[in-house]
């Protein structure tokens, strides 16, 4: 069967590539045995059917780009290797940031900077750093009416939306964050209209306080009409643990995620610490269909404990 998926793909059959995406997001270690036969066919898209690829498969991957002969597949190569995490890749995209491969001129960023849509980086000490957990939780909705005193969006006046409260003194928060070196309660709050718009950030400490930076850029234009608006008084509950890191959803009901590796409706966009400038560390995903019946996108979790920023960001189709 997966044989015969990998065979439409490479014909441009978008069923088939939907259809391998869904299980290299539940079971990607199915995949591993067909990996040579995707890379035989040129099937370069999408590059999270490569994750957990093998020395062999990302071996004849570096080989391609050394030889220089494809460079019009560059782009498609590093970021199979990105998401591949295999220290090969690691090894040869380190090499590649310092000696641009052939076709480099056309690439908007360093081959380095390929490793975020994998979801890992590299930390100042030159040492890997991984922004997602291995372990991810389904998010089921509960009622929770907002508590009195939180503030108000200063750009759109809405009240502010409490999208997790989470505290990592529970065992399955404390697993799904225990990439980010998070101790403590963490909430996550932020205007749902305005950050649509635009990353907002938020300081926050173990005790569960959550303030609105006042660094924070406003949108370059609100939303059609925009607030004072009432947000979802729907709030996140651990449910059971998915079978695998990439399983949560951006697109359909019951895709909310706490930990894992976030489902990305455009290109990976983890965002950078205000603080320190680094890459943030990836903490949940919140889907909109979940807060609504016709609610779309998805708002992406961000906490960067040494600094002590969290932050939220949005993605549609």
């Amino acid at each position: 069967m997966i044989e015969e998926l990998i065979r439409r793909v490479a014909e441009d059959d978008e069923d088939a590539a939907e259809e391998l995406t869904g299980i290299a997001g539940g079971e990607p270690q199915r995949l591993t045995p067909y990996h040579g036969l995707m890379f035989d066919l040129d099937v370069l898209w999408p590059p999270t059917l490569y994750r957990g690829a093998g020395d062999d498969v990302v071996g004849r991957v570096v080989e391609r780009v050394d030889d220089g002969r494809t460079p019009d597949q560059l782009n498609h190569l590093l970021l199979v290797l990105a998401h591949s995490g295999h220290p090969l890749a690691e090894d040869a995209l380190r090499r590649w940031e310092e000696q641009p491969p052939q076709g480099s001129d056309k690439l908007h960023v360093g081959a380095l900077r390929y490793a975020s849509q994998g979801g890992w980086t590299v930390a100042p000490d030159g040492s890997r750093r991984e922004l997602c957990g291995g372990t991810a939780y389904q998010w089921l909705m509960r009622e929770a009416p907002r508590a009195a005193g939180n503030p108000d969006c200063p750009w759109c006046g809405s009240p502010l939306w409490t999208a997790a409260d989470i505290d990592t003194a529970e065992p399955a928060v404390g697993a799904a964050l225990a990439h980010t070196g998070w101790s403590g309660r963490l909430v996550f709050r932020a205007c749902i209209f305005c950050a649509c718009s635009t990353t907002v950030y938020s300081e926050v400490t173990p005790a569960g306080a959550a303030t609105w930076w006042a660094g924070n850029t406003g949108p370059d234009h609100l939303p059609a009409g925009a607030g004072p608006e009432e947000p979802p008084t729907l709030l996140p509950g651990t449910g059971p643990e998915r079978p695998s890191p990439y399983q949560g959803s951006a697109w359909s009901q019951g895709g909310s995620t706490l930990g894992g590796h976030p489902d990305w409706i455009q290109d990976a966009e983890h965002v950078e610490c205000p603080g320190c400038r680094q890459l943030m560390d990836y903490a949940g995903m919140v889907v909109g269909s979940d807060l609504d019946e016709y609610g779309e996108g998805a708002y992406y979790l961000h906490v960067h404990a040494p600094c002590g920023f969290a932050a939220m960001n949005y993605q549609q189709s």
